[in-house]
């Protein structure tokens, strides 16, 4: 015989548990993701990849007289390179040359000793990636090069002219593409010098 508030009086039990509003509405995966899958960037694309610019750089270091976009060139893409440093050495181990070390090893301190050239050169400055980019993308004329040794010697008067005639392709493009990028007008000389230089160890690697 408890007191019992007349409130709990009139307000009988129903049976039923009080149920909060559901203010969270769930989105799902797919509005959170995006609409559809397709409108997701190619693999290649996220990986920096693109075959597009690469046969755009190819082509430039190719036809040395044709202008380079410095868009393009500017941007750090080292997959074409790998690929022709792989290739050179390739070549030079058809020539009966296991000179893979020198080619990564020389590549690497060319690459650091234009990285800080460029930048004491240049108003902009330039990245690692972008000067590995442009020394291995103009390596493609030292292929030719690598490849017609394979067959011929290169020790003779012909070779040396046409080793001169390599490098000298191999240094114009390199500089063409590097003052296009850095918007380094009249200092073409002054960056072919270098890049002749670093082009000619790996001539050298290639006639002996």
């Amino acid at each position: 015989s408890g007191f019992v508030p007349p409130d709990m009086m009139q307000q009988p039990y129903t049976g039923q548990i009080y149920q909060p509003t559901q203010t969270y509405t769930p989105t799902s995966a797919q509005s959170y993701y995006g609409s559809n899958f397709e409108d997701e960037p190619p693999l290649l694309e996220e990986l920096g990849i693109n075959f597009d610019h690469i046969w755009q750089k190819t082509l430039t270091v190719l036809h040395p007289l044709k202008v380079a976009d410095g868009s393009i060139m500017n941007e750090t893409d080292l997959a074409g390179p790998m690929v022709f440093c792989l290739t050179f050495g390739a070549t030079l181990l058809l020539a009966g040359k296991i000179q893979f070390g020198y080619v990564y090893g020389i590549s690497a301190i060319g690459c650091l000793g234009m990285f800080c050239l460029l930048n004491l050169m240049s108003m902009t400055g330039v990245s690692f990636g972008c000067v590995a980019s442009v020394l291995g993308y103009c390596l493609l004329p030292m292929i030719l090069l690598s490849t017609f040794a394979i067959v011929f010697s290169l020790q003779g008067m012909m070779g040396i002219i046409l080793t001169a005639a390599v490098i000298g392709w191999c240094s114009f493009s390199a500089s063409k593409i590097f003052i296009s990028a850095l918007a380094m007008e009249g200092q073409q000389l002054l960056v072919a010098y270098p890049c002749a230089l670093l082009y000619g160890v790996f001539a050298l690697i290639s006639v002996f």
